[in-house]
C-alpha cells in the first residue's frame, strides 16, 4: 500500500511523542506514516484555565477540521483529552494500550510529603479533579493553576511557582521524567480521569474503511478499548468534560470487566464512588448503569452545583 498515513497532531513534546509512537505501530505492520502538526485554541490561550475556556474540543476543534478536509487521516490525542461525545461526523477508531493510570507528585525538590499536614505544600495542576480529591483527602495541601505543556509546567515549578506538580504518571514517564517522581498516588483516592494512560486515535467516518481497519489492526489494544468504552460511556452520561471532577477506572481481568468512578465536590467535602461488574463485551452498559448509581445517589446535585459554579 503507497498511501501515507498523515498524522495530525499537537504540536507539544508529549503530543508529538504520541503521534510518533503510532506512526511506529503503523510502520510495524508495514504502513506507511506523516506527521503533520496543528496548532489549536489550548495551546494558543495559556492564560486562563481550560475550564473558563470552554472545555469541549478546546485542543481538538482546528484538528478535526482537517479531518473534515481531508488534509489528514488520523489524529492522534490523550484519551484523557477527548470530550466523551465527539462531533458529528468523527469516531474513536482505536486505544493505544494503556500505560499506569496513576496520578504522580513530580517535583525538583526530593523532600515532598503531601500526607504532613504541618509542612506547608503548594500543587501545580490544572485539573479540577485533582483539586477537589486533595481538597477532600488533603485539606491542608494549597494548590495553584498551572497550565502549559509539561516543559513549561516543571519550569514554572522550578522558578518558584508551587513545591511540585500533580500530574498523570503516563506524560511525565513518556518525557523521561522519572527521576523527578516523588509519590505515585493510590487509584484508591486518585481514582484517574477517564482514559487516562491511552492514546486515542480519531477519524472521519469517511476514511477509507480499508485504510481504517489497516490502522485498528496496528494500533488498537483489545483489552485497554474495553476499558475506555467502559469509562466513556460513563462520563457520556455524566456530560463530563475535562472541567468537570469525575473519574472512572475500568480493570478487565479473563472476560470480566470491573468499573469504579464517581464524583467529588469542587468543595472536597463530598465524595460519591462506586463500582459494577460484569462481561466485558457489555462495557457501555456498565458504564450507564455506573453513571444512573452515581447520580441517584447525590452525584445529580453535586453535578448541578459545578455546573452552575463553573458558569460563573
Amino acid at each position: 500500500m503507497n498511501h501515507k498515513i498523515r498524522i495530525g497532531t499537537r504540536g507539544s513534546k508529549l503530543a508529538l511523542w504520541q503521534a510518533y509512537h503510532v506512526a511506529d505501530l503503523l510502520k510495524a505492520k508495514g504502513l506507511n506514516a506523516e506527521i503533520v502538526i496543528i496548532e489549536t485554541k489550548g495551546d494558543k490561550v495559556l492564560d486562563v484555565s481550560i475550564a473558563k475556556i470552554g472545555s469541549k474540543g478546546v485542543f481538538t476543534e482546528e484538528i478535526e477540521d482537517q479531518l473534515a478536509n481531508d488534509t489528514i487521516d488520523i489524529a492522534v490525542h490523550s484519551a484523557k483529552d477527548m470530550q466523551s461525545s465527539l462531533p458529528e461526523g468523527f469516531e474513536l477508531i482505536a486505544f493505544t494500550e494503556r500505560e499506569k493510570v496513576n496520578d504522580i507528585v513530580l517535583s525538583h525538590k526530593s523532600d515532598i510529603d503531601y500526607k504532613n499536614s504541618e509542612k506547608p505544600l503548594i500543587l501545580g495542576t490544572s485539573s479540577t479533579r485533582r483539586v477537589a480529591t486533595l481538597k477532600h483527602f488533603y485539606p491542608h495541601v494549597q494548590t495553584v493553576e498551572v497550565r502549559g505543556n509539561l516543559q513549561t509546567r516543571i519550569s514554572k515549578m522550578e522558578s518558584g511557582v508551587c513545591d511540585a506538580l500533580l500530574l498523570a504518571y503516563a506524560g511525565a514517564h513518556r518525557m523521561g521524567y522519572d527521576d523527578k517522581i516523588r509519590h505515585e498516588l493510590s487509584l484508591e483516592e486518585f481514582t484517574p480521569a477517564v482514559g487516562q494512560g491511552s492514546v486515542a486515535i480519531e477519524s472521519s467516518v469517511n476514511l477509507d474503511p480499508h485504510i481504517k481497519n489497516l490502522i485498528i489492526e496496528a494500533c488498537h489494544h483489545e483489552e485497554t478499548g474495553y476499558r475506555l468504552r467502559a469509562e466513556r460511556a460513563y462520563l457520556r452520561v455524566l456530560e463530563g468534560g475535562c472541567s468537570i471532577p469525575v473519574f472512572a477506572l475500568a480493570i478487565v481481568e479473563k472476560d470480566q470487566l470491573l468499573l469504579k468512578g464517581g464524583i467529588v465536590s469542587l468543595s472536597g467535602d463530598r465524595r460519591i464512588v462506586h463500582e459494577v461488574s460484569g462481561h466485558k463485551t457489555d462495557a457501555e452498559v456498565l458504564g450507564q448503569k455506573l453513571a444512573d448509581m452515581v447520580l441517584s445517589s447525590g452525584g445529580d446535585q453535586i453535578l448541578k452545583e459545578i455546573k452552575s459554579a463553573l458558569n460563573k
